[in-house]
């Protein structure tokens, strides 16, 4: 489902990513594929320096279908970027991706917190947000953060999952579907 971030994975993203319904949304845009391979190049040397965690998101057959990240890594957090092309809206790719990415950056890679700065007009990403139980709305509680981000104007909202958080769901929801399971053999 994920997996480090390769050149050969940059013709089939690059056509995924500009769709016009996935390009306004996309941090690293590329007006080619040329570019698109060198951005990339560049995000896999970045990811050397320890200045972001980028993964390609695959589907099972294992065709790439877009990305997710963690850039601006500083205390052990950073802001989180994901998209995925046109044909996997709404399949549930999404949590899929977030669910094994959270895993790697909380429990393998020494995160603590992920940011989410989302667009007030990327209502696709806003909802997809608000339907994670571990995601806080965090425009007032992370104020500072806020504003540094909205810097240029009143464009963004702020989403915090913390690893507190995150773990004490992901505890929750084993021992409900353990109760399940135990319920469903009794």
């Amino acid at each position: 489902m994920l997996k480090k971030r390769d050149l050969h994975d940059s013709p089939a993203l690059y056509e995924l990513m500009v769709h016009p319904d996935v390009f306004p949304f996309v941090r690293n845009k590329a007006a080619s594929l040329e570019e698109y391979l060198f951005i990339t190049k560049q995000i896999i040397e970045a990811e050397e320096r320890g200045e972001l965690i980028s993964r390609t998101i695959l589907d099972e057959w294992g065709a790439p279908i877009g990305t997710i990240s963690l850039y601006d890594i500083q205390e052990n957090a950073g802001f989180l970027g994901t998209w995925l092309g046109k044909p996997y809206h709404g399949k549930g790719y999404n949590k899929l991706a977030k669910d094994m990415f959270f895993q790697e950056l909380f429990y393998e890679l020494g995160i603590e917190t992920i940011f989410m700065k989302i667009r007030k007009s990327n209502i696709r990403s806003a909802k997809a947000a608000q339907k994670l139980p571990y995601v806080v709305f965090a425009n007032e509680t992370r104020k500072s953060i806020l504003d540094q981000i909205n810097r240029d104007g009143d464009i963004y909202n702020l989403f915090e999952i913390s690893k507190d958080v995150y773990t004490l769901y992901t505890m929750r929801h084993h021992v409900e579907t353990m109760d399940e399971n135990h319920l469903k053999e009794a």
